[in-house]
């Protein structure tokens, strides 16, 4: 029966929730103190003691609002990034199945309490410490815990730990400890929590330490100039610590953080969980989908259509998994005598089966009959019921199950053993054509084993999953189990459907136009998998590719002499998986690997992106991939590549943007003293710009839309510098074109007798807000109306840093008039075409088939 729910409720609250103790949050103080101990922070603190010191009080003023609000925006972004992070950990939180009130539920592992009993099978991760009550064959992996790599049998009375996983078998158990009880709890306790940096967070770190240096030279050097044109030193010295500050954007860590949780949230807003921040970056140069069948490129909602028996063969009707139909034997009803066999064949199979059917909820509309468990022998219950068999729970009483060996990669079969009235036992076998039409099973005679063997053929042909059935009656309980599987009599063959997605032909196609080649690694037969594959047009017909369907023997025997000229793979075990995936790595491809067994954990280790189905999939399968799919939908895969390609275009285009606008900042100090403008720019000014141009434009920057174009080009390459592709050349043009609109405005101010500071203060300001929007992909999109607003808040406080009494007195401009303001306006037009054209210039030359203009950042 297991616990009442509000006996568990009860302890629920005495125990709490069975978590282990979650990482302490950070506090404000220590946010706000690693702000302010952030290097270029450090080198402002250091300016506003200068300027205080000598005087300079309004660059005092200026530099410390700057200080105040970077540290604001740089707290408030770590804070909204953590939030996304901390949402996305518990929408991924594990489940298990627990009996209560008599009824099997699948439960968040959080609400599992001491007595709770757990039902654990092959792919789950264990939710508690408990102890098993009933063990049928059970395997544990506690390497986890102990280092052990060797799995370890567990018998009844024997001790399950919380986070090993179940590599094989079926038990029953009963909670023991929960939470910080529990032998992961207290490891956990001892563990250390630090978040590591991303690897493009790292990429950006070196690219920033670069920078810095370099900027600090050109920075030394402006301040040398200035001394030499007698400047005081005071003034010169707070003049190239703003300038150092103002080129680098510091401003990119926070929004590289940003981005990536935000990018995570928008994928789990398209039934795509993010378990690792990572994932986001990595999932723009993905090159290779390799995929598995059923619930993938098929529907995953299994039906037996076919019976075959050596007696007689017969059609069921009927769709999912409610019981209603009837066998066709030559399109009419099967008369009584002809079910018989077909009822035998089908009440072993609902014999050797571990799912339950549960009925459609008459109070909800469009309900339909669920399964739990896996999804074939769901199918194989729903038969059963439609040719008149006893229901499982009667089964449970007249045939009760005594012992089984399960099914598993390797052997391809599953046999139970049940004691009947009679006190002899019942063999039932069911499991993949070649492991049971094998003489050394079976007692068949030759000719009925090489019928079944065509038959199974023919039906694998016609795209059906096709599982061999057999029985047998022994007078003992052979220990092992397997012991049992010879000498058995064939009772015939059953065939299901699960007919291809419709959408999964337009998704591979998606993914070819993306440069993304898919891949078919199966299990089934390679009849089946060749079906499916030219259904959903896999296969595919170019010289670079193999159109032959590849099975697991083949590769065993080292008939493939290369595994990425093959796109369809059939009869594969894990380490084949595995080798797959190793050989599409080392040839240079960023993979991302589909699964949901036990058996797929290491190849979805092993690939860059492992991908888990959310619905169908094992605990362990969904606990060791980076991406989950709460919809078992493949396109989804393509939706996340696609968002990993907008995150990471947006924080290239953010670092041309920033970079550009710095580069810009510097060569104006350098230059314009030779142009006749002694001191183009004071300290508080060029940091008033940085913090409307890195602040408020930078960080709408990371919410712009993706591209059009985005899934019509290949994948970046993996080891391509941030800066590649042709980004750092539009970096240079755009500084020179910014440095040239500010400093001809400055030039023609001065010539007209205008406040000339002023007019080229606001002009580098205008000349990097057109660049802004110049950059824009989608230039009228409204699906990022932040950057728009932030841009026209940018000008406004610019405008306010001429006119607002304050502003103006403590960053030392002056009013302009309309000839002024004419003058620097001049910047937006010439940013913003600039910018518009370098967005199809420097990439080299474009694939083949590919269309429209390349919209890289």
């Amino acid at each position: 029966m297991g616990l009442t729910e509000a006996e568990a409720a009860r302890r629920l609250a005495d125990t709490g929730p069975n978590e282990v103790a979650e990482r302490k949050p950070v506090r404000l103080h220590r946010r706000v103190l690693a702000q302010l101990t952030d290097p270029l922070i450090m080198v402002l603190l250091g300016a506003v003691v200068l300027t205080l010191a000598i005087g300079d009080h309004p660059d005092a003023i200026v530099i410390g609002m700057v200080v105040l609000v970077n540290t604001t925006v740089g707290v408030a972004q770590e804070i909204r990034a953590d939030n996304a992070v901390s949402a996305l950990s518990a929408l991924t939180a594990p489940h298990a199945r627990v009996r209560r009130d008599g009824a099997v539920r699948d439960l968040a592992a959080a609400v599992i309490v001491p007595g709770d009993v757990l039902l654990v099978g092959e792919g789950d991760i264990v939710a508690a410490d408990a102890e098993l009550a009933e063990a049928s064959a059970v395997l544990v992996d506690e390497s986890m815990l102990t280092g052990e790599s060797v799995p370890v049998d567990k018998d009844a009375g024997a001790t399950l730990s919380a986070g090993t996983v179940v590599v094989r078998g079926r038990g029953v158990a009963t909670v023991t400890a929960t939470g910080a009880s529990s032998a992961l709890g207290r490891i956990a306790a001892l563990l250390d929590e630090r978040r590591e940096p991303t690897p493009l967070q790292r990429r950006l770190a070196a690219l920033g330490r670069i920078l810095a240096a370099v900027t600090l030279a050109l920075c030394v050097l402006v301040f040398a100039l200035g001394l030499v044109r007698g400047l005081p030193l005071g003034t010169m010295a707070v003049t190239a610590i703003s300038l150092a500050v103002a080129a680098v954007p510091e401003s990119l860590p926070a929004v590289v953080t940003l981005a990536l949780a935000l990018g995570a949230r928008r994928m789990a807003a398209r039934h795509a969980l993010v378990r690792r921040l990572p994932a986001v970056e990595t999932l723009g140069s993905v090159s290779v989908l390799a995929t598995d069948k059923t619930g993938t490129l098929t529907e995953g909602r299994m039906v037996v259509q076919h019976v075959w028996t050596p007696r007689v063969s017969a059609e069921l009707t009927g769709v999912g998994y409610e019981p209603e139909g009837e066998a066709l034997i030559a399109g009419r009803p099967a008369e009584a005598d002809e079910l018989e066999p077909l009822t035998e064949l089908l009440t072993v199979t609902a014999l050797c089966n571990d799912a339950t059917l549960h009925p459609a909820d008459d109070g909800a509309s469009g309900s339909r009959w669920t399964a739990l468990g896996d999804p074939m022998e769901a199918a194989l219950l729903a038969a059963a019921a439609k040719t008149g068999c006893p229901n499982p729970e009667e089964l449970a009483v007249t045939r009760p199950r005594v012992g089984e060996a399960p099914f598993d990669s390797l052997r391809r079969r599953m046999t139970t053993l049940h004691t009947t009235g009679e006190d002899r036992v019942l063999v039932c076998l069911k499991g993949a054509p070649e492991a049971v039409l094998d003489p050394a099973v079976l007692r068949d005679h030759a000719d009925a084993l090489g019928a079944a063997h065509r038959e199974a053929a023919r039906l694998a042909a016609r795209g059906f999953r096709v599982l061999a059935v057999a029985s047998g009656l022994r007078d003992d309980i052979p220990s092992p189990v397997t012991e049992a599987e010879t000498g058995l009599a064939l009772l015939g063959l059953v065939a299901l459907s699960d007919p291809p997605k419709p959408h999964a032909a337009a998704t591979l196609a998606s993914c070819r136009a993306a440069g993304i080649t898919p891949v078919l690694i199966t299990g089934d037969h390679p009849a089946t998998a060749r079906a499916v594959a030219a259904h959903v047009a896999l296969l595919g017909d170019g010289e670079e590719t193999d159109g032959r369907v590849v099975t697991g023997a083949d590769l065993a025997a080292g008939r493939v002499a290369d595994l990425t000229s093959v796109r369809v793979f059939a009869r594969t075990d894990p380490q084949q998986k595995l080798d797959i995936v190793e050989a599409w790595r080392a040839s240079g491809a960023v993979t991302a690997m589909t699964g949901d067994g036990v058996n797929d954990g290491p190849a979805l280790h092993r690939a860059d992106i492992g991908v888990a189905m959310g619905a169908r999939g094992t605990e362990v399968a969904r606990q060791a991939a980076d991406l989950v799919l709460t919809d078992d939908e493949l396109s989804t895969v393509v939706a996340a590549v696609e968002e990993g390609r907008r995150v990471y275009d947006n924080i290239r285009r953010f670092l041309v943007y920033g970079m550009a606008g710095g580069a810009a900042e510097i060569l104006v100090m350098l230059l314009g003293p030779l142009l006749g403008l002694p001191l183009p720019l004071r300290a508080g000014q060029i940091l008033w710009i940085n913090l409307l141009t890195h602040g408020l434009t930078g960080v709408a920057m990371g919410a712009e839309p993706a591209s059009p174009g985005a899934m019509r080009r290949p994948p970046r390459p993996p080891d391509q510098h941030i800066l590649g592709g042709g980004a750092w050349q539009r970096l240079l043009v755009l500084a020179a074109v910014v440095t040239a609109a500010t400093l001809g405005a400055g030039i023609a101010a001065q010539a007209l007798g205008l406040a000339w500071q002023s007019v080229l203060f606001l002009a580098l300001l205008a000349a990097q807000l057109g660049v802004v929007l110049g950059l824009r992909v989608r230039l009228f999109t409204r699906k990022n109306p932040f950057l728009p607003l932030s841009v026209l808040a940018s000008a406004l406080l610019g405008l306010a840093a001429l006119y607002v009494p304050f502003l103006s007195s403590v960053l030392e401009t002056e009013p302009l008039g309309w000839a002024g303001v004419g003058l620097a306006a001049a910047g937006v037009p010439a940013g913003f075409f600039v910018a518009r054209h370098l967005r199809t210039a420097f990439h080299g030359t474009r694939p083949a088939g590919a269309s429209g203009a390349p919209d890289l950042p």
